[in-house]
């Protein structure tokens, strides 16, 4: 069987910052109905790259299809109909503070014109059934907790039966236990709904969980690309010790100064 066209193309994408390399022209194909996970350290271009694919970012070179549309090409109101089709979680959540959780998860629903006002709510209803918070439609977000934020906004990601859907950082700031919560989600509406998934995390204990393919980002370009089984017998120093959370020689040396540490009135703390 032929393998599906990518939904996602990129093709020599390279983009700085104030003189600075980010991404040092990226080719990468996002294949449908799958989750890509792309690890890295932080501030190597994770976000960047993602901005990228959903076009609130333009490459200073190369392209970036979404299906047969050049989103690399396009002006932000040609870039409405293609954001129809995608869904954004975003890492602190994003959420209006001033608007309730209904007001929240129906926001795109309302900028799209999308269904009446009665398919709107039942609609809202659906996509925190299935983040399991259908009820708490009137609360406002600084009455939820961390986790619960998390799962509003991803209803809100998936209001509009988006074909991606892209995390940034999913499970930042939260517990062992409600990360996990989130990567079931994940796991859960890729089964249920059958989008494809895009997700940036640092975190490894997710990004084994949850991807199909795991792509790392190195000093501005891919360094690795497989599958999640195969980061047990990686040869490459870098990503090995990535995963596994070893600082480099070089890192370590950067602490080592040799000399005794002493507070601000030159107290010996070593010496207690």
């Amino acid at each position: 069987m032929a393998e599906a066209e990518p939904i996602i193309r990129l093709r020599g994408i390279t983009k700085s910052f104030d003189g600075l390399r980010v991404l040092d022209g990226l080719d990468l194909d996002v294949q449908p109905s799958a989750t890509t996970v792309v690890i890295g350290p932080s501030g190597c271009g994770k976000s960047v790259l993602l901005k990228h694919m959903i076009g609130l970012l333009k490459p200073d070179r190369g392209r970036v299809y979404f299906k047969d549309a050049e989103v690399s090409a396009m002006s932000e109101r040609q870039l409405v109909a293609v954001r129809r089709h995608m869904g954004f979680l975003f890492q602190g959540s994003a959420l209006f503070d001033s608007m309730t959780v209904e007001d929240n998860v129906r926001f795109p629903l309302r900028e799209h014109g999308a269904g009446t006002e009665d398919e709107q709510r039942a609609r809202c209803r659906e996509v925190l059934r299935l983040v399991g918070l259908d009820g708490i439609q009137s609360k406002f977000p600084e009455e939820l907790s961390g986790g619960q934020k998390k799962r509003v906004a991803l209803a809100r990601a998936i209001a509009l039966g988006p074909d991606v859907i892209f995390y940034d950082e999913p499970t930042t700031g939260l517990d062992p236990i409600r990360a996990d919560l989130i990567n079931e989600l994940i796991l859960r509406l890729q089964a249920a709904l059958g989008t494809t998934a895009v997700v940036v995390t640092h975190d490894m204990r997710s990004a084994r969980k949850i991807g199909d393919r795991i792509i790392m980002l190195y000093e501005t370009r891919f360094v690795w690309d497989g599958p999640p089984d195969a980061l047990t017998n990686v040869d490459n120093e870098v990503v090995d010790r990535f995963v596994e959370g070893r600082a480099s020689r070089e890192e370590l040396a950067e602490i080592e100064t040799g000399e005794l540490f002493t507070g601000a009135a030159g107290k010996d703390y070593t010496r207690e």
